[in-house]
């Protein structure tokens, strides 16, 4: 079964290479892909919204997140999964990029892209759309750039929405907490000055 995906997922990305690479393409990929570069657009735009107080609580559910994604994904998966990348496999390729040196399973820059931008859906539509095109883009210049299967993708979106959809809550839960634990607080302060 795991040969048959690996067959598929090599399938896929030689396709790719035959059917699609143009110059302008192998121009504008690695710029693409370069966004997520440890995700710093995806950090840069959680630190913006963080100090913009009206959208502190999206700021709040993006480095949430963020933070979901790098621990499931990056330091649990792809040590657990240990899954080589197609450059390291077949070196036939002419790379676009520096060939990374961590594991393949699952695509970390699509993971991040695609969380980032669901808690953006979550909170701003108008905001959102745009931030899903351009996760399609950096997940997509992953495979055009020979560095990520079809499925480590695939997986890395997927579990990018999941983290992206559960994160709000998250932040939900925890403010409803502290804003209980102060209301508490407040109220026995009360207590005490009406004694």
């Amino acid at each position: 079964m795991t040969e048959l995906i690996q067959q598929t997922d090599f399938q896929i990305l030689d396709w790719i290479q035959a059917n699609l690479r143009t110059p302008w393409l192998d121009w504008l990929m690695p710029k693409i892909t370069f966004l997520c570069e440890s995700g710093w657009f995806w950090i840069v735009l959680t630190i913006v919204l963080l100090i913009w107080k009206r959208h502190r609580k999206c700021g709040w559910g993006m480095f949430t997140a963020l933070i979901l994604s790098l621990l499931i994904g990056n330091l649990l998966l792809k040590h657990a999964v240990a899954r080589p990348r197609p450059c390291w496999i077949n070196t036939d390729i002419d790379m676009l990029v520096a060939i990374p040196k961590d594991f393949s399973f699952p695509s970390g820059h699509s993971m991040a892209s695609f969380a980032s931008a669901t808690v953006l859906m979550t909170y701003d539509r108008r905001a959102g759309i745009p931030a899903l095109i351009l996760s399609a883009l950096i997940a997509f210049s992953r495979l055009y750039l020979y560095v990520h299967f079809p499925t480590d993708v695939l997986v890395g979106t997927v579990l990018g929405i999941v983290m992206g959809l559960i994160a709000p809550r998250i932040v939900e839960a925890i403010q409803e907490k502290v804003r209980r634990k102060r209301e508490d607080g407040q109220g026995g302060n009360e207590g005490k000055e009406a004694a």
